[in-house]
This record gives C-alpha cells, structure tokens and sequence, in this order.
C-alpha cells in the first residue's frame, strides 16, 4: 500500500515527494521505481525534523500507526494513514484528539469508498429492505512474500481486525444502524505465527434494526481458495452479489489487485406472482471499467488532497473509522473469550 500511494503522489501534480522512509530495503526499490530522486531514511523522527513536510503518509505495519500519526501531527503534519486506526480502540482515540489538537486533518485509507462499484453494492443492498442478511469474506492462500506480510501484521492484530475493519464499515453503511452484539470464533492453524493470536477467523454482528452479517477471514498458506471471494447481501426484496469471477480465480487470494474487483452486480428481484412465479429476471450491472488498485489509490490521495485544500469536516470520517475499529476488536474480544460480546 505505501508502494502505491507514493505512485499516486508521484503523478498527481499537487504533490512532491520530499522522502522515503523504512526500516528496510523497500524504501530504496520504491525509490528506482519512481525515479531514484527521493531523499532515504531509515527513521521516522529524523525524515521529520529533516525533511519538514506538510503531509505525512503513514503504511506501516499497525502497532506503529499511532505513535507515528500523533509524531506527524504535534509537528504540524497533515496525515493520511492506513487502516486499522491504530492497533487499540484507545490508540485510535488519541490520534483523533491529536488531528483537533492540532487542526490537521487525518484521512484513513478506506478504499472501498473510493470504489464506484462498491459505492452502487452499498446503493443497491440499502434498497433491499429491512433487515438485511450480509454475508462476505476474503480468505488469502498467502504464500513467498505475502506470507511474511500476514506473519508480520499478526504480530499486532488478527486478520479478522486488520480486513475486517473495511466490511464492517461496508455492514455500517448499508445498515444505517447501530450494532449491537457480536460474536466471533477463531483458529490457530500454524505454529508460524505469535502463541496468542489465531490466522483464521468469523465474526457475526447483530444490529439493532434486526440485521445480521458475518465476515470470516484467514491468511496463510493451508487456507482453501474455495469460495474465497464471497459478497452477497440480501434483504425482504431480494439479494445483490458481487460477481467477480476473474478475480475470485485459483491462486489470485493473496493479490492485493483482486480484492477491490467486482466485475459485475446481480441484483434479485424476490418480487412472485399469483402462481409463485419471479416478476422479474435477475438484473445484471456490468462494472468492467472499474478502476484498478493504483486508480483507487490516486482517487484516495485526491481525497486527502480535497480534504486540505478544502478544509473538509472530517469527523464523521474518523468517527466510522473509530465505530468499525471498535467492532472489530468487541470481535477479537469474542474470539479470546468464547463469549458474545454487547457493544
């Protein structure tokens, strides 16, 4: 992700990259890749004081969000930063006070809002009625070198926290309702990662219109990539479903590009006649010229950038960020308990 928001600073006009930073050898592959012109640093704190930016973008591995977002920001920096938040619900509450502390806005990267496809998927399910049923997941065959980034995250969060955040937040919008109670169970398939963390997990929300929803997440290299690609809500008056059927193929789990694909929408019409017979076929919306993972990225800088220029009001943007963050970790809670959790 840090790779293709520097992409996106690169060719949007209004941006200049003042330096790279990482602890490891990324930084300096990234930096050939965009030229070989950038500033390198190894540490945060000092490409702060060196480079004095306006703006700061934070893709690091999420135990380091908060303490960066809030160094970024006491320094008069503008931030945008990956999902999750922060690694704590008490973390995330603390970035946001820094960001009106400080005056600065904060963007965090919610991609799927940026997603026109998405956008109509939740446009379509909020017509369905009430409650909805939403059932999705996003299950990784992780191998090579996505198998070491799924072994780092989960050194801080589970995969049901670090995804889950963005189809909770997808719940969130389709619902508009509070959420009430979840549940969630969990499974450690792998000695090759932390004694007190889990590389699979589902979790169920309740909410308080009657919905229901569950999301279910695993990384690693034992996982199946049956079905792995599931986003399918329905409602009283029928059922919407992302149909993506070139990137829900065999051995494209793990690619970062297939996660955001929808392809197409079909849409279900419940509605029967006299004789129980459908009034109307299935409805079918053609999504190929959706934007691909780099686009996205751009269109998530563009908001940052509008977000500065045009002092937008950000707090209801942090306040989802915060609300499904929250949810996530009441289900992570469930998973160590083995006891529904009340929100």
């Amino acid at each position: 992700m840090g790779a293709s928001h520097a992409v996106a600073y690169s060719l949007l006009d209004e941006f200049e990259i003042c330096g790279l930073v990482s602890t490891g050898t990324s930084k300096s592959i990234l930096n050939q890749r965009l030229g070989g012109n950038y500033d390198l640093f190894d540490d945060f704190t000092a490409a702060l004081q060196i480079t004095r930016p306006d703006a700061v973008c934070i893709s690091t591995y999420p135990d380091t969000h908060e303490a960066f977002a809030v160094q970024a920001l006491e320094k008069g920096c503008h931030v945008f930063i990956e999902k999750p938040l922060a690694a704590t619900v008490e973390g995330a509450r603390r970035v946001i006070a820094a960001a009106q502390n400080a005056n600065k806005k904060v963007v965090v990267g919610y991609i799927l809002r940026h997603h026109p496809s998405w956008a109509k998927f939740v446009e379509v399910a909020q017509e369905l009625g009430t409650p909805l049923v939403m059932r999705m997941n996003l299950n990784q065959q992780s191998h090579g070198q996505m198998w070491n980034v799924h072994r780092n995250l989960m050194k801080s969060l589970s995969p049901i926290v670090d995804c889950g955040v963005h189809y909770i937040d997808v719940m969130c919008q389709m619902t508009r309702s509070k959420p009430i109670q979840v549940n969630a169970i969990g499974a450690r398939l792998t000695e090759d990662i932390p004694a007190g963390n889990y590389n699979y997990g589902q979790l169920q929300i309740r909410f308080a219109n009657g919905s229901v929803g569950w999301y279910e997440a695993g990384w690693g290299p034992m996982m199946s990539e049956t079905a792995f690609f599931v986003k399918d809500v329905i409602g009283p008056k029928g059922c919407v479903s992302i149909v993506a059927k070139q990137a829900a193929g065999t051995g494209k789990s793990d690619n970062v590009d297939s996660h955001t694909k929808t392809e197409s929408l079909r849409i279900h019409h419940a509605e029967l006649s006299a004789n129980n017979q459908f009034v109307q076929q299935d409805t079918w919306i053609d999504m190929q010229d959706e934007p691909d993972h780099q686009e996205l990225c751009n269109r998530e800088q563009r908001y940052f950038l509008e977000a500065i220029r045009k002092d937008l009001d950000l707090r209801d943007h942090l306040e989802d960020a915060l609300n499904s963050l929250r949810i996530a970790f009441a289900c992570d809670e469930s998973v160590r308990t083995g006891q529904p959790v009340m929100l």
